[in-house]
């Protein structure tokens, strides 16, 4: 899933996977969560975003209850009516839950999930969605890279992935088109170190929603904006296109995460170009390629490629 894919792109491999709950949470943390917020849950079943507003949010407008859901990824959901519970106390009740979300609870991700209406036909999720992660149990790619005093620069959910943990510095982004703006204003500025961008759209709106004409359209939108940024790269400079899981958005069984291999594409005036890298084992083969092409010692696998790239 997202944090223990971005994880493990960072060179944090994990043992265990984090915890899931197919079968909703156990009522001993409900009441637990309920005595520590003061609200009172709804559902607490595995749904689909979009559906779960649907089907629980007219008794959510009425009772005050909170939906509370999850997924077939390590996730506590907490979705609210912006006109029931204003944002920042949708926050103030997510930064509680994930206080009580530790050890066998550990969760990955606490998500905020705030949506506008005034009944199941016109429910609408909005951006204001905000993720707590567990922060990472040890260092990254990101704490070696700011330990050797260069930047790291979080675009997107990045900080949130990561709990902040070794992020430099934060820039959030509305979705792709914003993201994409923002990494092209990057290519501008001088600095030395990581830019590590998360493009929310291909999975959120379209990936889970099962979307294939926007997934396309945004695939599209990528595809036209990136020979602008190559145009812009320097000497030294690497660019790597890559995902930290499948989200399929013609696969229609589930609206989970899918499993298929991810690309991992590396280009730079310093990169041979056509090197076939061939399946790699591991996501942190992208950590080991980054800090030995920043003269960064963190080798979390050995399985880095910079030796075959490198000109």
């Amino acid at each position: 899933d997202t944090t223990i894919g971005h994880w493990e792109i960072a060179g944090l491999l994990s043992a265990e996977p984090l915890p899931t709950f197919p079968d909703g949470f156990p009522q001993e943390l409900l009441d637990a969560f309920t005595a520590k917020t003061g609200y009172k849950v709804l559902c607490n079943k595995p749904y689909s975003g979009t559906d779960v507003i649907r089907d629980y949010g007219e008794e959510h407008m009425k009772t005050g209850a909170l939906i509370v859901y999850t997924s077939a990824d390590s996730v506590f959901q907490i979705a609210a009516n912006e006109a029931i519970v204003p944002v920042e106390k949708l926050y103030e009740i997510c930064a509680q839950a994930r206080e009580l979300l530790t050890g066998k609870y550990g969760v990955g991700r606490v998500i905020a999930r705030p949506f506008v209406g005034d009944c199941a036909a016109n429910f609408t999720r909005t951006p204001r969605r905000h993720d707590y992660s567990l922060v990472p149990p040890h260092d990254t790619m990101l704490d070696a890279i700011l330990a050797a005093g260069k930047q790291t620069i979080g675009v997107g959910k990045i900080h949130d992935i990561f709990a902040g943990k070794g992020i430099g510095e934060t820039i959030r982004t509305s979705g792709n088109t914003e993201g994409l703006q923002v990494t092209l204003e990057l290519a501008d500025r001088d600095f030395e170190g990581l830019a590590f961008v998360n493009l929310v759209d291909f999975d959120m709106l379209y990936g889970h929603r099962r979307d294939i004409a926007g997934y396309a359209a945004a695939a599209a939108e990528f595809n036209d904006w990136l020979p602008g940024f190559m145009a812009k790269m320097r000497p030294g400079d690497i660019l790597m296109v890559t995902a930290d899981h499948g989200c399929d958005p013609s696969y229609t069984k589930t609206t989970d995460h899918t499993r298929e291999h991810v690309p991992f594409l590396i280009y730079g005036d310093e990169v041979k170009p056509g090197v076939n890298l061939h399946t790699r084992y591991s996501f942190a083969t992208i950590a080991d390629t980054i800090c030995k092409a920043l003269g960064v010692d963190y080798c979390p696998a050995g399985c880095g490629v910079y030796d075959e790239i490198a000109r």
